[in-house]
């Protein structure tokens, strides 16, 4: 089976196919002339079977869990693999049509974790989760509610010796050599332009709660283009908006926030796909945390849960963060601690004369 590179998702997977070179049309998707994993070429440079089994190994078949197991921690594998894992670019059937094909040579066709419900039996193991579960024994959502309503500063809810190590990885990591790259950062301004001086971030007893901060701390908000920073202050029709460009002074060390839900389970210093399987659901309620913007209604107390990763990536020594603007999805945003690193070399001055809506409708 000739298997397309855009039915991977997963970056370690699609570089392997990459570098392969292999050129042909794709037996699942029907796409024509596309780099692909041909299962029965004897050229292959890696074998995807040996990195899918790592994941399906890690799930136990309903029939072999304690009978205590709960009802609604079982699904099948394909459920699971697109639900849970950021891995495949396909529909349910096909991801199942995918691994049986791959791993055939490994698991046969009528094997049980093909066809009954699957289980992370890890998940019962309370030492193992205070052991390797980021949020222990506890949940996001115990963590966001203890933030919020019982103590503000820790909490027994989160693990910060495994949450340093995570951002510590070679995956999460972006340095910005000095002077290399160009951001921005837009304000409302009226008719007349602002200066360089007056684009930076409020000074602190001015500086109000945001994503990365909190109330009477600074920060220097950036976005990765100018139509992202339009998006990010709600710029309205016949609004003018200054635009400051920025460039690091020096270089600066990022921890790259906006793909931690696709991490690699298969990236060079990662923890494992056992990791992974208990912690994959948490890593994208993270990464949607920080990306969250703050709605009309929200309070600021909405906040806490994305100050407080954020503040911890701060006391570990880095410059600032990267995450992804919900708001334009095509963009990036950076959280920069210390506006000091950072240069206004030029503003430029817009006016806005339309605007775009797009409403995605809310499934009740």
């Amino acid at each position: 089976m000739r298997i397309g590179i855009n039915c991977f998702e997963d970056v370690e997977i699609r570089s392997i196919i990459a570098s392969g070179g292999e050129v042909g049309d794709c037996d699942i998707t029907g796409q024509k002339n596309v780099l692909i994993y041909d299962t029965l070429s004897e050229n292959n440079t890696a074998d995807l079977a040996v990195l899918l089994s790592e994941i399906l190994d890690v799930y136990t078949p309903e029939s072999e869990l304690p009978s205590d197991f709960p009802q609604t921690r079982l699904a099948y594998i394909e459920e699971t693999l697109s639900s849970d894992w950021s891995i495949f670019n396909l529909s349910i059937d096909k991801i199942k049509q995918v691994v049986m094909e791959v791993c055939k040579s490994i698991y046969a066709e009528d094997s049980l974790v093909f066809k009954e419900r699957v289980g992370l039996e890890r998940l019962c193991d309370s030492d193992f989760l205070r052991r390797n579960c980021i949020m222990k024994e506890s949940s996001w959502e115990r963590f966001m509610s203890s933030i919020k309503n019982i103590n503000r500063f820790h909490s027994n809810h989160i693990n910060l010796e495994l949450l340093q190590k995570l951002f510590d990885s070679p995956s999460l990591q972006l340095s910005i050599p000095e002077k290399s790259v160009t951001y921005y950062r837009a304000r409302i301004s009226g008719e007349e332009v602002y200066s360089k001086n007056e684009m930076g971030p409020p000074p602190n007893r001015l500086a109000i709660g945001g994503r990365a901060n909190s109330k009477g701390i600074s920060c220097l908000y950036l976005a990765s283009d100018i139509m992202t920073t339009f998006h990010e202050i709600r710029a309205r029709d016949l609004d003018y908006v200054s635009v400051g460009e920025f460039v690091p002074n020096k270089e600066i060390k990022l921890v790259d926030l906006s793909n931690l839900h696709k991490i690699s389970p298969f990236s060079a210093g990662t923890f494992g796909c056992e990791w992974f399987a208990i912690n994959m659901n948490i890593l994208k309620k993270i990464s949607d945390e920080i990306a969250k913007p703050l709605r009309r209604q929200d309070s600021e107390l909405d906040y806490l849960p994305a100050q407080y990763i954020a503040d911890f990536i701060k006391c570990l020594g880095y410059d600032g963060i990267c995450y992804r603007s919900t708001l334009n999805v095509q963009g990036l945003n950076y959280a920069i601690f210390n506006c000091k690193k950072f240069d206004c070399i030029n503003v430029k001055l817009y006016h806005i004369t339309s605007l775009s809506y797009y409403a995605e409708p809310s499934i009740v």
